[in-house]
């Protein structure tokens, strides 16, 4: 592993995924591509598992992970409304 994939393999990520009812999930990782395969196999969040399969909508480098896990709740305690945009992109949803 090069120097720069161990850094960004560090890096912590706060991310969304849409679930197949329709809900939104938020979660961390430092490795956001095998963490949205371990919700689809079953193996993420109790809250995903009855909720398969999951897609990826919204992702944000969040640094180290205490400050990724202050950023996961600033998201999950915004309205459903908010967050819906915040996946869609909206630019003004991104800092709260």
């Amino acid at each position: 592993m090069t120097a720069s994939s161990e850094q960004q393999r560090r890096q912590w990520h706060v991310y969304i995924v849409l679930c197949a009812d329709g809900t939104l999930y938020t979660g961390v990782t430092n490795d956001v591509e095998t963490r949205v395969a371990a919700h689809n196999a079953g193996r993420g969040a109790k809250y995903t598992r009855p909720r398969l399969p999951v897609s990826l909508v919204y992702t944000e480098a969040a640094g180290a992970r205490g400050d990724a896990l202050r950023r996961e709740l600033e998201i999950k305690r915004l309205p459903r409304a908010l967050k819906s945009r915040l996946a869609a992109g909206a630019a003004d949803c991104a800092e709260t």
